[in-house]
This record gives C-alpha cells, structure tokens and sequence, in this order.
C-alpha cells in the first residue's frame, strides 16, 4: 500500500486525486498540508486525516512514501526539490516548473536521490488517444503528414475557475501554459516523433480588463522531425457545449478524426478512412467520413491510470505513463512557443 501526503488544494484536480489515491488504486492519503492552514484544515477533515502544518513535518512522517503536489506552480520547484531530498516519491500536477532551468534541477535532484517522479499528462491513457497511437505504430496512416488538437473550455466566459487561476506569477500563463502543455506532450507521445521548431500566437480577448493578464486564446504552429505539421489550438472562450476536444491526424494513407468531451470522460467515437491506394480525384470519388470506429472499453478512466502507474511503479517496479525527462523537454517546448509569440518569430527547440 502506498500511502500518499497530498500537498496543497490550489488546484481544481485536487480532490480528485485524492479520492483516485484512496478508492482506485493501491494507494491511501495519510496526511494533507497545505500553504493555505484553513483550507488544508477543512480539506483534511473532509478525507478525515491528520493535518500538517510545517511541510518538513510532513516530510519527516513514516506513514508517507510520496507527496501528491496540487500546490501553485511556482511553489512546485521548492516542494519537490525538498520532497526528493526527503526520499519521497513525487506525484505533480503540470506544469512541473515555471522554467526549464527549475525543471532541470527538479530532475537532477530526483535523480540523485533514486525517487519515481510522475507529472500529470492524463491524455495518454485516455482511450481514444490509445488507439489512434495504436493505429500510428501499426501504420495505418502511413506517413503523418499533418495533424490538429483543439482543447479548450469557458472558463473566462462562465469564471467557474478561481481568480488565482489567472495569476501569470503564480501559473506562469493562461491557456497556452494550462491546456496546449497536454497537447504538445501527447502530440509527441502519439507520433513518436519530436518537435522542431515552433511558432505561437496568444490573445486576450473575452477576459475583461485588467483583471486578468493572461492569454485566454492560443494558437500553436509546431514542426515535426519528418516534416510534418500540428497545429494546437487552446481557448479558456469557447462556451462549454461547443468546448469538444478534437483531434485530426492525416497521413499518406488515411485519416483518424476524434471528437469527445475535453477528455475527462470515459470512451469517445472516431471517424477514419483508410485507404491501400491512391487514385485520381474524380467527381464520384466517396469516403466513409460517417462510419465511426467505436473507441473499446477496457482502457479504463484516464485519471486512474495515471495514479495506477505511479502506484505500481513505486510497488512493482512497473514503467511510468511519464517520465520526468518528458515533463523537461515539454516545459522546453512551452517557453520557446511563450518566446515565439512575443518575438513573432519561429524557434529552433
């Protein structure tokens, strides 16, 4: 049984992996600290566990082999550093750092100190993505030549997300920093390929001013090591009924078109055409866009499987979904795209 401290209830998905921690895997929280002392002392009641003021304290019970950080990004790179150095397994939620160089020494010290370190990149067990990366390895597309991923919701529209939430010092950014760091993870995880270079543009449109100074609308143009194309589009402006998270790879023999919720619900629906030979276009010339490729059951809820992958890597020595070497090179890729967009420019990752 692993049993988990969980650090901080800053963030939204908070609570949800803490019930993940404590019914859906082999798991247990023993403990919560929290930079807010009330709102770690409401939520510790509510687990019904003890809570811990001082973070060392946490640090130094037996009854904790790893701490799950929910904590604002710019308190990630200090409580992991500590928590590493404590022999503590790590669980984050994204981003891991502010900086690549904060990541770099994050990852640095989880390595000297023989840590499992996970961040939180749950599309890659999302269903749908299983199988379109299942589809991609076996070569059914053939060639990639381009892709697009469009994740969004309303959260400047209905507010539903606290004010803090849009606190470039604390977050580091709005819906770039918050939404396009899952796409371009999974994007890479899909292909297998890296990117290369990248270009951005980021507005503020529906935020009322100046109460937030953040993008709330982000548009990423990204180079692949073959040459192809993926275009990452994320709004915090979409009304949530039209807020589908869309994905579209296209390849030298075919397509693979999905449509789901913004990816936090089991199962989803895919449209493809796949072809074994080109042939000249024709007036006549037809696909079957209607018949969608039903999405099998058995990959399980995307969130669990994250928690479930830490859990059994600590256990059972089992692979992780996510490396911290991924969560370095994706924070890369975020700063160059932040640079793009204020420098108008492409850049070389």
């Amino acid at each position: 049984m692993l049993k988990v401290a969980m650090i901080s209830k800053w963030h939204v998905h908070a609570e949800g992996y803490a019930r993940s921690f404590n019914k859906e895997a082999d798991a247990c929280v023993t403990c919560v600290w929290d930079e807010n002392p009330d709102r770690g002392r409401e939520w510790a009641k509510q687990l019904e566990v003890p809570f811990v003021e001082n973070y060392d304290d946490v640090l130094a019970r037996t009854d904790v082999d790893a701490v799950a950080i929910c904590s604002p990004t710019n308190m990630h790179a200090d409580l992991m550093i500590r928590a590493a150095q404590a022999h503590k397994h790590i669980f984050t939620e994204k981003v891991m750092c502010l900086t690549t160089e904060e990541c770099r020494r994050v990852a640095k010290t989880i390595e000297e100190n023989g840590v499992v370190f996970t961040i939180s990149f749950p599309h890659r067990c999302f269903p749908e993505n299983l199988f379109i990366k299942q589809a991609i390895d076996e070569g059914m597309l053939g060639d990639i030549t381009l892709f697009r991923v469009r994740n969004c919701h309303n959260g400047a529209l209905a507010n539903w997300l606290p004010d803090y939430w849009y606190d470039p010092e604390t977050t580091g950014g709005g819906a770039m920093m918050d939404l396009s760091v899952h796409t371009i993870d999974l994007m890479e995880y899909i292909t297998g390929m890296r990117v290369t270079e990248v270009a951005s543009m980021n507005e503020k449109i529906a935020f009322p001013e100046p109460q937030y100074d953040v993008e709330d609308t982000s548009t990423i143009l990204m180079r692949m090591e073959n040459g192809a194309q993926c275009v990452v589009q994320s709004n915090f402006n979409i009304p949530d009924e039209a807020s589908k998270w869309r994905v579209e790879f296209f390849g030298t023999k075919g397509r693979l078109l999905g449509d789901t919720m913004i990816g936090q619900i089991d199962g989803g629906k895919l449209n493809a055409v796949f072809i074994d030979k080109n042939v000249a276009y024709s007036a006549e010339q037809t696909h079957a866009d209607d018949a969608g490729i039903e999405i099998p059951g058995d990959f399980g809820n995307m969130y669990t499987r994250e928690i479930e992958s830490f859990s059994d890597s600590i256990l059972n020595g089992k692979p992780l979904v996510v490396p911290a070497s991924d969560a370095v090179h994706v924070q890369r890729i975020m700063e160059k795209a932040y640079a793009s967009g204020e420098e108008l420019k492409i850049l070389k990752i």
